[in-house]
């Protein structure tokens, strides 16, 4: 199992969100609330994700994120502190990993997984790897299995989800149908996926904990709260969030899910100031 988090906001460090809160990540790698089994610490590696600022000279383009991962555990990483520290970002993805038994433990199995201006995040287990999903793999271009990150379920997952994006399918009907089409193939699995494009978080709570924080001005979907702040709402089991500041939008994660409007915003929900 893993632990992984979203952020939209205000602009502020990476360390401020990751490594300073009471149970931020790094709290998260060795003393995690709920493991489910697979292990009590996070230190087969980390990573983050962040968006640099726009360039105002850049005609509309927007940048794609940077990315830090590593095989060592967060905490060892003092080349990681002192960047986070000085890295200052309104949009960021990150995790810690507890690899799966018999995957490797190397910085490109770790998440955040990138195309373009996505980010990907798997934290759980895909029952019966690598059998249980060989026809879901066999569906995808050559090429595409040819250049996965790393040998894992979470990169082969994420294999599933970029050809949908990239052929222009709706985000939320991506990560819905992705986990009822793995969950169909490898029952039992737990498929808690996170993803961004820097202005939108997607999410799945399907068999372990998810929790989503939204003021007008931030939004935080996390594997446990990062803090007592109260604004954290638990996402129920077995649905997706869609979060953005101000934004809030859960569903059941079903056949019908997989047919999804593209609006997704709802009235502001609260006003409370965001975690920095």
């Amino acid at each position: 199992m893993c632990r992984h988090l979203a952020h939209l906001g205000p602009p502020t460090t990476l360390s401020a969100l990751l490594l300073e809160p009471p149970h931020g990540l790094l709290h998260q790698s060795y003393a995690p609330a709920d493991m489910r089994g697979g292990g009590t610490v996070n230190a087969d590696g980390f990573g983050a994700g962040w968006y640099p600022p726009a360039d105002p000279a850049g005609n509309g383009h927007l940048p794609e994120p940077a990315r830090y991962r590593s095989d060592q555990p967060i905490w060892s990483d003092g080349a990681f502190a002192s960047l986070a520290a000085a890295t200052r970002s309104s949009a960021v993805l990150a995790a810690v990993r507890s690899a799966t038994t018999g995957m490797p433990v190397t910085s490109t199995a770790a998440a955040p997984f990138a195309d373009g201006r996505w980010l990907f995040s798997h934290n759980g287990v895909v029952r019966g790897w690598p059998g249980a999903v060989a026809d879901l793999a066999a569906g995808l271009p050559v090429v595409d299995l040819l250049t996965l990150d790393a040998p894992t379920d979470a990169a082969l997952l994420w294999a599933l989800v970029r050809h949908r994006l990239r052929a222009g399918e709706d985000p939320a009907r991506v990560l819905s149908g992705t986990v009822l089409a793995v969950e169909a193939a490898a029952p039992a699995s737990r498929l808690n996926l996170l993803l961004t494009d820097g202005a939108t978080i997607w999410g799945t709570a399907w068999d372990h904990a998810l929790s989503v924080r939204v003021t007008d001005r931030a939004a935080t979907v996390a594997s446990e709260p990062i803090d007592t702040d109260p604004g954290w709402e638990p996402v129920p089991d077995r649905h997706l969030v869609v979060a953005a500041p101000g934004r809030l939008d859960r569903r059941p994660i079903g056949p019908s899910s997989t047919d999804l409007p593209t609006d997704t915003g709802i009235p502001d929900r609260g006003t409370r100031a965001p975690h920095p």
